[in-house]
């Protein structure tokens, strides 16, 4: 079967590798449909690196996933405790907690410190054509979700667990930094908790345009403009309640504390190439600032699952992709994602 391997930074091969053997106890086999590339992807294949995780072997990244059961172990069960069938639609939570270390017990499995995740070195992702998974980490896809839709389901469970950290009130101000896919995410969740106004800002002006059909009520590219003289202007010097830097994690942290009101929340979702972040101490303490760091999500999927058919029309995840690229192409998706090729909003592997 094929399969995409980063190498190196910047050297992604699609070659054949063995397929998977048989789903053992809890697991499934699952043909691969469709796999999101997200940012933490770029980081892995710009820098073969993202934090302190560096690509020591060749690993297969990807854990923005759906596909179809192809075989089911004994006792597979998905994460709601029904049995999967073979010929079943699922989206994949990629992450694979221990369920036994003290944060697991208390709740937090996605602070599960034996965690293993799916594309992240050195366990092997989604962008081949099998893949074997927990079965407990599977989510049955409606037939109103596509598999595109089903992939999307994990960035969407992001923005969602980024709500649930910031208790937005109703009529509190916000920015978000970053019009990517859970930059956008997060605004429209912002628009339907009756957060007002949203300002959102992007290097990219149609990155920025996109924010507003997804609820910002005004949006910037920044790449010749002040994000901070911007909001420091449309509020009268006062600034916002909550910024949410969902970013690279570069200036753009500093910019937030900068651009958040006395007593403002600084929700950090972007990851940085460096592994550092910058902030003027002073600012932070003098406004009494919170800084909240969102790591990834906290069983959000069936949320994710219910708001995407629920609200089809003002959560339409499809309308998120911009690019789709075959299995055979991916390092071309990620050559022409990496350096925002062609008005890139959000690149999905079709399989």
């Amino acid at each position: 079967m094929l399969a995409a391997k980063l190498y190196a930074p910047r050297d992604m091969r699609v070659e054949e590798i063995p397929e998977p053997p048989a789903p053992t106890t809890g697991q499934i086999l699952l043909r691969v449909t469709a796999v999101g590339i997200c940012g933490s992807d770029l980081h892995n294949y710009d820098d073969a690196r993202i934090g302190d995780t560096v690509i020591s072997s060749p690993v297969v990244l990807g854990h923005e996933f759906a596909g179809e059961v192809a075989a089911v172990g004994v006792d597979a069960l998905d994460a709601l405790e029904q049995p999967l069938r073979v010929g079943q639609r699922v989206a994949v939570d990629p992450a694979t907690p221990c369920y036994r270390c003290e944060m697991c017990e208390q709740g937090h499995h996605n602070l599960c410190r034996r965690l293993h995740f799916h594309g992240l070195w050195p366990d092997d992702g989604a962008l081949q054509e099998y893949l074997l998974v927990q079965a407990r980490s599977c989510f049955a896809l409606p037939d109103s979700l596509s598999d595109v839709a089903g992939a999307m389901l994990e960035p969407l469970g992001i923005a969602i667990h980024a709500m649930d950290l910031a208790k937005l009130k109703i009529a509190q101000s916000v920015a978000v930094i970053g019009a990517g896919t859970i930059g956008l995410l997060i605004t429209k969740l912002a628009r339907l908790s009756g957060a007002d106004p949203i300002y959102a800002f992007d290097c990219f002006d149609w990155r920025a345009q996109k924010a507003l059909e997804w609820g910002a009520t005004q949006s910037w590219s920044v790449a010749e403009r002040s994000a901070v003289d911007i909001i420091k202007a449309q509020t009268d010097g006062r600034g916002v309640d909550v910024v949410f830097e969902a970013a690279w994690s570069d200036e753009s942290v500093e910019q937030a504390a900068e651009m958040l009101a006395h007593g403002g929340k600084l929700m950090l979702v972007g990851i940085p190439s460096d592994d550092s972040i910058n902030l003027r101490h002073s600012v932070m303490r003098r406004k009494g600032l919170t800084l909240v760091m969102v790591r990834r999500m906290k069983h959000t999927y069936p949320r994710a699952i219910q708001l995407s058919t629920t609200h089809p029309d003002a959560l339409n995840l499809d309308d998120l992709v911009s690019h789709r690229f075959p299995l055979s192409q991916a390092p071309e998706a990620f050559a022409m994602n990496i350096d925002y090729q062609d008005r890139v909003q959000k690149v999905v592997i079709e399989m």
